[in-house]
């Protein structure tokens, strides 16, 4: 759920609440950065309905940043059990939010909406630039995955050119469907990751 911090009272009510794990984001109409981050932090809190997420906008609730040591906006601070857990700066994906505070949150409350589980199977070879972008696209994404060396199983390069018609990699095994090279509109798709708007 996505709260609105009215003043410090407000705040104050939510930390005796909410004691064992919140997210108390910081905010600035004045930043470009703050408005693609909410963006990203309101498709989290549809999913993880049981997070309180706490936007403090330090134009109008002043003060309280400089006491979480928060210098710009966006921030992130991970509350939990009364004390700072952590702290997120920048924009990040609605999924990296997922993998960084679901993760993070008590099991009890950390159950998103439900979502098909993801099989995230990335077939590499040695010297392969594009897989290593695959992976770290993947891994910054929050998304698991098994990776497997075609160049050590024989096994598993006949059966991706069986399956796609090219012995090309990487090629990526999402539930059963296969994506040929880095397309990265075609993994964002299917992995559910929003991406980012380009500025006008």
């Amino acid at each position: 759920m996505l709260v609105w911090v009215k003043d410090r009272d407000h705040l104050a009510e939510i930390c005796a609440e909410h004691e064992d794990y919140f997210v108390l984001v910081f905010w600035g109409s004045f930043s470009d950065a703050s408005e693609r981050a909410l963006n990203e932090l309101k498709q989290f809190a549809d999913d993880y309905k049981k997070i309180p997420v706490c936007v403090v906008d330090v134009e109008k609730v002043r003060g309280v940043h400089k006491e979480y040591g928060v210098g710009n906006v966006p921030t992130v601070v991970i509350i939990k059990d009364g004390k700072e857990h952590g702290k997120i700066e920048g924009v990040e994906s609605a999924a990296y939010y997922a993998a960084r505070l679901g993760g993070a949150a008590p099991a009890r409350i950390a159950r998103p909406a439900k979502k098909k589980a993801l099989r995230v199977t990335v077939y590499t070879s040695p010297g392969c630039a594009p897989c290593s972008q695959v992976k770290k696209y993947l891994r910054d994404n929050g998304i698991s995955f098994r990776a497997i060396d075609i160049s050590r199983d024989e096994r598993a390069a006949k059966e991706i050119v069986r399956r796609s018609g090219q012995q090309a990699v990487p090629q990526i095994d999402i539930n059963g469907r296969i994506v040929v090279g880095f397309d990265r509109g075609k993994l964002a798709s299917l992995l559910g990751i929003r991406t980012e708007r380009s500025a006008t």
